[in-house]
């Protein structure tokens, strides 16, 4: 589905919140909303699903408007930062709780949520509490319960900050996997640049309830139009992948070494000692107040 913003104004509490937000997200990709807290970027999501209507603007549907469409007929799905799972419901139940909702058949909705456990790697799981399962198995079987509605699009509001780093990339490469498996609209919302830089097909930078930068990952890594974005790929990381014919590879993010160099004011088409990189296992670094460069491992 291809999803569209235009001009999307919202207040609240007299205060506001979205600014003249545009964007559009072509069918079967997947988007990052990134920025700092309070920036609206999970307002915007809610815009999306139905949840919040806008003051104005629209939000259109493969060019279709559907402000006037309630928020179960959208077939949207998100899954929440704090999960908010049903503990009077099994884990089965609780994944084919949306096909409930639509009246489909019993056998056909707990089978549906059996494939959708076992796509999110929870098979056998289905007979359990919701308390009994860790932080990270929670959020898989939240995950499982917005596929059971074979949504159009699958919204996704800050849904790994609640783990440590191992589950965090766990549930990014299981996340990855599956928008590529089920060949979905994904549209997520985070603070983690390094999240967005390796998950998306593009970013879309929010600040102050505005779009400030949009583009691949690369671009606003590399080019950033202001410095609230520079900013916010300026902290210390590293990201791992590989480097093959002079491009650094991780996840979706793809970045010329040359680029890189050209960006630093190097004159070599190398970030190591003005060396070139060889082919194989490599790290992005990113350091503060310098452009990022490779190194290999």
């Amino acid at each position: 589905m291809q999803l569209t913003l235009e001009n999307i104004d919202l207040k609240l509490g007299g205060k506001d919140i979205l600014h003249d937000v545009s964007f559009n997200v072509q069918d079967g990709r997947f988007v990052s909303v990134l920025g700092e807290s309070g920036a609206g970027k999970s307002t915007t999501l809610k815009v999306i699903a139905g949840l919040l209507p806008q003051d104005s603007g629209r939000v259109l549907f493969n060019g279709a408007c559907v402000d006037d469409m309630p928020t179960h007929k959208r077939n949207t799905a998100i899954v929440f930062q704090d999960i908010r799972l049903f503990p009077n419901m099994d884990v089965r139940q609780n994944v084919a709780f949306p096909l409930k909702m639509r009246k489909v058949a019993r056998a056909e909705r707990l089978a549906t949520a059996e494939r959708m456990l076992a796509a999110v790697q929870l098979e056998g799981f289905g007979a359990r509490r919701t308390y009994e399962l860790s932080g990270g198995q929670q959020q898989r079987v939240a995950v499982a319960r917005a596929l059971a509605a074979k949504p159009d699009a699958l919204l996704l509001d800050e849904p790994f900050s609640g783990l440590d780093e191992q589950l965090r990339a766990e549930m990014r490469q299981l996340v990855s996997r599956l928008h590529a498996e089920f060949g979905m609209t994904s549209l997520m919302v985070t603070h983690d640049a390094d999240e967005a830089l390796t998950m998306s097909d593009r970013i879309i930078y929010m600040s102050d309830g505005r779009v400030v930068q949009e583009g691949a990952p690369a671009d606003l890594l590399l080019h950033p139009a202001s410095d609230v974005v520079r900013a916010a790929f300026n902290d210390a990381s590293s990201i791992e992948g590989r480097v093959e014919g002079g491009v650094f590879t991780s996840g979706k993010l793809s970045v010329l070494v040359a680029e890189l160099d050209a960006a630093s004011g190097l004159d070599a088409i190398s970030s190591h000692k003005g060396e070139t990189i060889p082919d194989g296992p490599a790290v992005l670094v990113r350091v503060p107040d310098r452009t990022p460069f490779v190194h290999p491992l």
